[in-house]
């Protein structure tokens, strides 16, 4: 009987190491707007989530994000790419944390930190582009490793 349970949590294990994908979260979906995101780092999800899907189409809106940090920020960079049918069509990149150019209340953490944050979030564009699309976000540190990553789509048909 013992051998049977301990072959059981093997093939779990091992199921659980062989999965490398996570599953696709709802950010919000109402009916012209939907977000949804889905990590692209095989060993760590997060948690994100807003007010309102509606609050997105506004400037400035409130999120919670959450996630145990696997990996310090002493520097912290962000990629951004908007994909659109496989092709990606536009790049942003900034310099989120560097010594002595630091823009976020986390820059500075340390690996095994929980990482989380509550408040407002400012897009910088004035409206949400219409139709499908994927934007791709990367955040990688010093030493050029994930802290997060995640693939959102979007779906926007929302008459501005």
């Amino acid at each position: 009987m013992k051998t049977s349970n301990a072959l059981v949590l093997i093939l779990v294990l091992l199921y659980i190491n062989a999965s490398t994908e996570w599953p696709t979260h709802t950010v919000c979906k109402e009916d012209n707007l939907e977000i949804y995101y889905k990590s692209c780092d095989p060993q760590q999800d997060f948690s994100l989530s807003i007010d309102k899907c509606s609050d997105v189409a506004t400037h400035t809106f409130n999120i919670r994000a959450s996630t145990t940090l696997r990996h310090s920020i002493k520097e912290l960079y962000v990629k951004l790419s908007l994909i659109i049918n496989g092709k990606t069509v536009l790049t942003y990149s900034e310099t989120l944390c560097a010594p002595g150019h630091s823009k976020l209340i986390f820059c500075g953490m340390k690996k095994g930190e929980r990482l989380h944050y509550e408040g407002p979030v400012t897009l910088g564009i004035k409206e949400i582009p219409q139709g499908d699309y994927t934007i791709s976000a990367r955040l990688t540190n010093e030493d050029h490793v994930s802290v997060a990553c995640a693939d959102f789509t979007v779906k926007n048909y929302l008459d501005y």
